[in-house]
C-alpha cells in the first residue's frame, strides 16, 4: 500500500472557474474535487447566480466542497492570495509563458507546495475559455494531450484531470530540497496593486496614446511582470522605483474601476475552447 504523504496532501490547490454558466458543470466539477481531496472551489460571476438547485443536484453529495463555495465579482480578487496560477486552455497563445502539461504542473505544484505557497488553477468559460487579459497574469499555461481533432473539454473533465494527478503524485511525492530561498512570491493582490500603479503612472506621463493602443500595452506589461516572478519585496521594491519616478513618496492603489480594467475583445477568442482546456 501507497504511504502518503499528509504533508502535501493537506494543502491542495485552489479551483477557479470563471464565469461558468451551468449549474451542472459546476456541481460536477465539485464532485471531480472531492473524488481527489481538492476543497476549495471560486466562481467568479457564475451566470445564474448562487446557490443554484442544478448544482447541488449535480454534485452528489460532495457537500463539503459544495457548501465552501466563494463567489467572486471578478477573477482578480478571486486570485489576489495565491502566489502561483495556471490557466488551462486548449489553444496556443501568444504568449511566452512556461507550457505544461499535467505531470509538469503538478510537479511544480508540489514543489511549491512544499515551500508554503498557496497555489490556484484557472478554468475558464463553457464556449470561449479563458480571455487572453487572464491568461497573462497566471504564472504558466496548463494544457492536456488530448486528440487535436476534439480538443474540447467538458469543465468537470478539465477539473477531473488535473485532480487526479494531483493526488497520484501528492501520494508518494519526494521533494528532495528547495532552493536558496528568496522571499516569498508576491500575491495576486500585490501584483494588482504594481499593475495599477505602473499604468496611473504611465498615463500621468502620456504614455498611452490612443485608447486602442492602451488595452494591448496593459496587456503585455502584465504578462511581462508576471513572467519575472516577482517576491513581495521585489514588488515593494518597484512601487518605491515608480513613486519615486512620480516624485513622490508614497503612491495609494486607486480604487478599481471597469474603465482600469484591460477589455476583451471578440478577435482574442473563437468558439470551441472550453473552459478546462
Amino acid at each position: 500500500m501507497t504511504e502518503t504523504r499528509p504533508d502535501l496532501l493537506s494543502f491542495p490547490p485552489s479551483v477557479v472557474l470563471v464565469e461558468p454558466q451551468l449549474g451542472e458543470n459546476i456541481g460536477t466539477a465539485c464532485r471531480a474535487m472531492a473524488n481527489f481531496g481538492l476543497a476549495d472551489l471560486r466562481l467568479v460571476s457564475p451566470r445564474d447566480g448562487w446557490p443554484n438547485e442544478r448544482a447541488t443536484a449535480a454534485a452528489s453529495r460532495a457537500d463539503h466542497v459544495l457548501n465552501a463555495v466563494q463567489v467572486f465579482d471578478s477573477f482578480e480578487t478571486a486570485l489576489s492570495d495565491f502566489n502561483y496560477v495556471l490557466a488551462t486552455t486548449a489553444r496556443a497563445r501568444d504568449f511566452a509563458k512556461p507550457v505544461l502539461g499535467p505531470e509538469e504542473a503538478v510537479a511544480e505544484i508540489l514543489a511549491r507546495t512544499a515551500r508554503g505557497e498557496k497555489i490556484g488553477i484557472l478554468f475558464g468559460r463553457e464556449r470561449v475559455g479563458l480571455h487572453n487579459e487572464e491568461i497573462a497574469v497566471a504564472d504558466a499555461i496548463l494544457t492536456y494531450p488530448i486528440d487535436p481533432r476534439f480538443a474540447s473539454l467538458n469543465i468537470a473533465q478539465a477539473v477531473l484531470l488535473i485532480a487526479y494527478e494531483w493526488r497520484r503524485q501528492a501520494s508518494n511525492a519526494a521533494i528532495p530540497f528547495t532552493g536558496v530561498d528568496g522571499g516569498p512570491p508576491a500575491t495576486k493582490d500585490a501584483l494588482t496593486g504594481l499593475f495599477e500603479h505602473l499604468e496611473h503612472a504611465l498615463e500621468d506621463a502620456d504614455y498611452f496614446k490612443s485608447d486602442s493602443f492602451r488595452p494591448v500595452m496593459v496587456r503585455t506589461l502584465r504578462n511581462m511582470f508576471t513572467k519575472a516572478s516577482l517576491t513581495h519585496q521585489d514588488v515593494q521594491i518597484l512601487r518605491g522605483v515608480i513613486a519615486a519616478l512620480e516624485g513622490r513618496p508614497t503612491r495609494p492603489r486607486r480604487p478599481r474601476g471597469p474603465a482600469r480594467t484591460p477589455k476583451a475583445h471578440p478577435a482574442d477568442d473563437t468558439p470551441g475552447d472550453s473552459g478546462g482546456a
